[in-house]
């Protein structure tokens, strides 16, 4: 069945509830059913200690979930790792002066010799770790004490630039190649970057100077970057001063990133908190992010390239996540969008002084689809636009984009809205020839509006029930036959 037929998302409990029937799950993990966790704490690892995530715990019934339920069981964790090292022993400084590249490239290949006799984890102990980028390996954990602190080098030479992403046929921000991550890995299983609120600090200044100056000759490198990876756990993090986008999994699955606090200047260019990229099976939840764009926006490629490789984002849970971004909005949703979006829970969301909260971001010739989309229980303070489903900047990669090609954007529900001080009403404009359709609007409240802030809407169709201000004429009510209301 072509997945804009599927059946829409009834609810936040019709979610959880499909996802522990055997048919899903099955899809989602291979050999195991998924889990609920509760929270998981910051760990009190003694130092030199191999890491071990807490065990999971099956959830019976609804009636025995805790409070706050996890999606963390996308992670199967695995026993402590059998050797453990720290990084002072491959002759590492944290001096905060002294290169450590090479110290952590020896390290990671050490660790490497482990990954099929139980594999390894490398501590980073108190200090500042001036490195250039490294990249992981296979059943690895980098645990980060308190007081330690991944420093990433200012010098663009340390950042090596790569091959770009299939489903993006270039550099994001110039034509040819990207620099790589500070942190990367590629075709990896099982890899952990936890600890007891160490900090990844990327020293993006020198990068945003360059994008401010137009001087930039290739793309910018994410901080954490990882691809065609599974089973990926990252939690109990600072993350700190990206080049570009802070935590980018693309074409992964299985990857829990929570308990994090992500941390860049406001006015920061493209500092994208988490980014989920052509991936499924993502757990996003307990996050605090600030930064100069989205705090979180799931992609899938980039117009004729994102369609040609087809590998789309799907069964992706955000929830209880707050922040500011003055430029952008809480939770994004494109506009790379190409290879296609599905499946999508956004629960528990609170964001102010930013531009939008909610926001679905597309445009033509961009083609693949977006469906089945919940949003729901989301609080804003001072947010100029509450919601915005539109189209983006009008970017595209080459001049060989179609511009028949016109995504889909349907079944898109969104309830249980609160805003204070909003500017603006909400923006609900789909793409003449491609209309918006099966939005479905409840419970949404926006106090202290400007008293003529009028709901812009074009190009879309769907319902609304219990809405104020009152919504444009295009999202009717039907409370007899309506499939939203009911």
């Amino acid at each position: 069945m072509d997945v804009a037929e599927k059946p829409w998302l009834r609810s936040r409990a019709w979610w959880w509830a499909r996802l522990k029937r055997p048919s899903l799950a099955a899809s989602l993990l291979a050999a195991a059913s998924i889990v609920f966790l509760s929270l998981l704490q910051r760990t009190s690892t003694p130092a030199g200690a191999p890491y071990s995530p807490p065990p999971t715990t099956v959830a019976a019934s609804s009636a025995s979930l805790p409070a706050h339920r996890s999606c963390a069981g996308f992670y199967d964790a695995g026993p402590p790792r059998k050797a453990v090292f720290s990084i002072k022993e491959f002759g590492g400084n944290g001096d905060g002066r002294t290169s450590n590249t090479a110290a952590f490239r020896r390290a990671v290949e050490r660790c490497r010799e482990f990954g099929d006799k139980g594999g390894a984890q490398l501590n980073v102990p108190p200090g500042r770790w001036l490195t250039g980028s490294f990249n992981l390996s296979s059943n690895f954990t980098l645990f980060l004490d308190d007081g330690a602190v991944i420093l990433g080098s200012e010098d663009p030479k340390e950042w090596p630039l790569i091959e770009p992403l299939p489903s993006y046929g270039r550099g994001r921000e110039r034509p040819g190649g990207r620099h790589i991550s500070l942190i990367h890995g590629n075709g990896l299983h099982d890899v952990v970057l936890t600890g007891q609120n160490g900090s990844i600090d990327g020293q993006g200044k020198i990068w945003w100077d360059l994008w401010w100056n137009r001087t930039l000759e290739h793309t910018r490198g994410h901080l954490v970057e990882l691809v065609n990876s599974t089973n990926i756990l990252i939690s109990n993090l600072t993350f700190l001063n990206a080049p570009f986008w802070t935590i980018h999994p693309v074409y992964c699955s299985n990857v829990v990133i929570k308990n994090l606090t992500v941390l860049a200047p406001l006015h920061s260019p493209n500092t994208d908190g988490i980014d989920p990229d052509s991936s499924t099976n993502i757990c996003i939840e307990d996050c605090y992010i600030e930064s100069g764009d989205d705090l979180v926006a799931v992609k899938s490629g980039w117009d004729q390239y994102g369609v040609a490789v087809a590998r789309p984002s799907s069964n992706i849970i955000i929830q209880r996540i707050s922040g500011t971004t003055p430029t952008c909005s809480g939770v994004g949703i494109g506009s790379e969008m190409s290879g296609g979006i599905s499946n999508i829970l956004v629960d528990d969301l609170h964001v102010w002084d930013s531009a939008a909260a909610v926001r679905i971001k597309t445009d033509r010739g961009r083609g693949g689809y977006i469906t089945n989309v919940t949003v729901t229980n989301v609080k804003m303070e001072r947010v100029k636009v509450p919601i915005r489903f539109s189209q983006g900047s009008d970017d595209h990669p080459d001049e060989g984009w179609d511009p028949n090609a016109l995504p889909r954007v349907n079944i898109i529900h969104v309830s249980n809205v609160t805003s204070i001080d909003a500017e603006k009403a909400p923006i609900l404009e789909g793409i003449e020839g491609a209309k918006f359709d099966g939005l479905c609007l409840r419970n949404i409240y926006l106090s202290n509006i400007h008293r003529e802030a009028k709901w812009r809407c074009e190009h879309i169709d769907g319902e609304a029930y219990n809405v104020f201000p009152l919504p444009c004429p295009q999202l009717r009510s039907n409370a007899t036959s309506s499939k939203c209301l009911h």
